[in-house]
């Protein structure tokens, strides 16, 4: 996850959960290749070994999913 300037996550998770502006979604290993716009909201990420750490977006953006990676730009 990126924002102009600085790197707020970088590493594996076993799933991430993110605010989309069509709703909540989330997004599983091997999951198909998609863009989405982001609103202002929490993005869950879950680790492999199950612990969960939260992220608040302060305002919106895009994601895109592709090649079983989540790019989250803001």
């Amino acid at each position: 996850m990126a924002k102009v300037g600085e790197n707020l996550f970088d590493g594996e998770a076993a799933s991430i959960t993110l605010p989309g502006t069509e709703g909540v979604f989330q997004v599983l290993a091997h999951h198909e290749a998609f863009i989405s716009e982001l609103k202002k909201g929490e993005m869950r990420i879950t680790s492999p070994d199950e612990e969960m750490r939260r992220v608040m977006l302060p305002q919106g953006g895009i994601a895109e999913v592709s090649h079983n990676q989540v790019t989250v730009l803001l």
